[in-house]
């Protein structure tokens, strides 16, 4: 199995799991001498199938994430350059929005705001950033579809 199905098998899971614990509070108390539309019990094996099924998954994800080096990163490595891009990235987007924010004014009499960054080099950086963003998801799904699942 591909990496990518192993993901794809993994998000399926995770969303079948949220559906049960829907279904099991929906069904976690009835009127007196009213039957549950579902059983409680076999709701709970369903959960427990798919928590080791989930669990099984997720632990071959990660081994296969952390040996698999190409350019001498793993890909797990390669995730974390990732996210953290991406948090750089909307920290960075947040103060732009705030730098290239400037108030009117309406006479002459009231306080200037300026921007404390020159807002056309920091927009530049954040595209770059973007851009780096877009080249390691590249790499990363290129990865996913290419790599056998351990």
């Amino acid at each position: 199995m591909k990496l990518a199905t192993a993901l794809m098998n993994r998000a399926d899971l995770q969303k079948k799991m949220d559906e049960l614990h829907t279904r099991l509070n929906l069904n976690a108390k009835v009127q007196e001498g009213e039957e549950p539309a579902e059983q409680p019990a076999e709701l709970l094996a369903e959960l427990d199938a798919a928590a080791s099924e989930l669990e099984e998954l997720v632990t071959r994800i990660n081994l296969t994430n952390a040996q698999t080096v190409t350019d001498g990163l793993s890909i797990t490595a390669r995730i974390a350059h990732r996210d953290t891009l991406m948090k750089k990235q909307r920290i960075l987007r947040s103060f732009l929005d705030e730098a290239s924010n400037l108030a009117s004014r309406y006479s002459r009499t009231e306080i200037k705001i300026q921007s404390t960054v020159h807002v056309r080099d920091l927009q530049k950086k954040l595209d770059a950033v973007a851009q780096e963003i877009r080249l390691t998801d590249e790499k990363l799904q290129e990865l996913n579809w290419t790599v056998e699942l351990l």
